[in-house]
């Protein structure tokens, strides 16, 4: 889809990617990384001042006490993803996945040879409790959650969680991977992980810096896990990309010093408000937003072909880029739903409600 806009000069509102400026502090910190000596290998688990930060950042925002070596720097939380699972699942094992889901969790799964079983998700894009018990079978040594949701913007309750923890108990082997790249892009009370102490050393839990800060092209996240996994995970690092960028991880650990997250979520919270309030002259039928930097849609009353031949259409005609929900389900099961980002200048969002309103 991204492709598409450029060849039609579309507004790109399909690719999660933000098109303004970083905070001025963070480019100061940039800069001031850059004059320093931190031009080469960073240590393999990554800077120990960022860790520090971190473990800090955990505390701080979710009360539970870390040690440094829980903490690993990764190469965006694609890497980090990639290799946990990489490290901790073998052969002929079963990852559950929760449809619609983003399409990083699979590859490696397939790629050590285990199963990936997909469910699909309530049609509200909550946890199914029932479909989720019924399908942890013998095999079955690993479930990947996303919450807040790429690509709904849902985000789980405290029932959800509760859930969780049931089912953490009855299957004691079960190793949770909790996805939380959104966790500071929430408009509605969040919780993560890391506020469950019965679950959360049973768990690695992923993190990205792209996301909080909109520097995606820094490619740089963390996870967090209890060091016997993160032994194992360190296996798979140290060959996969050894250690990370180590200008950036100088000048995010001076920027996590002085920066308060909870103005990311003010930031996102007034671009979608602007997205929606204008969306309501469209024909669109926008669901619930409650997390993540995404819109979705419902095409209902507009037309009744494919989301994903829709989307085509939308570009191609209108010139704005979304993409088809039925894409992030393995069944490729077509609701009539598509994705905006919202993460764009006002201007560019401005413009992009103006086309929107005139279908």
């Amino acid at each position: 889809m991204s492709a598409l806009a450029q060849q039609y000069n579309a507004i790109n509102l399909a690719q999660g990617f933000p098109n303004f400026e970083i905070d001025e502090a963070l480019q100061n910190a940039l800069i001031e990384a850059a004059s320093s000596d931190a031009h080469q290998y960073a240590p393999m688990a990554g800077n120990l001042t960022l860790r520090e930060e971190i473990a800090r950042l955990v505390s701080t925002y979710y009360l539970r006490s870390i040690a440094t070596p829980q903490v690993l720097i990764t190469a965006g939380a694609t890497q980090a993803i990639y290799t946990a699972i990489t490290a901790l699942i073998k052969a002929d094992e079963e990852v559950l996945i929760l449809d619609p889901s983003y399409d990083c969790y699979e590859a490696p799964i397939l790629l050590v040879g285990a199963k990936a079983k997909r469910i699909s998700l309530a049609q509200d894009f909550k946890p199914d409790w029932e479909l989720i018990e019924e399908s942890v079978g013998p095999k079955t040594k690993m479930l990947i959650i996303n919450n807040p949701h790429n690509p709904s913007g849902t985000i789980w309750d405290a029932k959800d969680f509760r859930e969780l923890e049931n089912l953490m108990r009855a299957h004691p082997e079960l190793i949770l991977l909790s996805d939380e790249v959104y966790e500071f892009i929430t408009y509605e009370p969040h919780q993560s992980i890391h506020q469950y102490p019965s679950i959360r050393d049973r768990a690695i839990i992923v993190s990205s810096f792209g996301k909080s800060f909109h520097i995606t092209g820094w490619k740089i996240g963390y996870l967090v896990c209890n060091e016997t996994w993160m032994k194992e995970i360190h296996k798979v690092h140290q060959f996969l990309v050894f250690s990370v960028n180590s200008v950036a991880q100088h000048a995010l650990a001076l920027y996590l010093k002085e920066t308060d997250l909870n103005q990311v979520k003010i930031l996102y919270k007034q671009k979608r408000d602007l997205f929606r309030e204008g969306m309501k002259k469209s024909k669109f039928g926008l669901l619930p937003a409650q997390g993540s930097y995404f819109q979705v849609a419902s095409i209902a009353e507009i037309t009744d072909i494919s989301d994903y031949d829709f989307c085509i259409h939308l570009t191609k005609n209108y010139g704005v880029a979304a993409i088809p929900l039925s894409v992030f389900n393995a069944n490729g099961q077509d609701q009539g739903l598509i994705r905006f980002c919202y993460a764009k200048t006002d201007q560019t969002l401005e413009t992009a409600i103006e086309r929107l309103c005139k279908i």
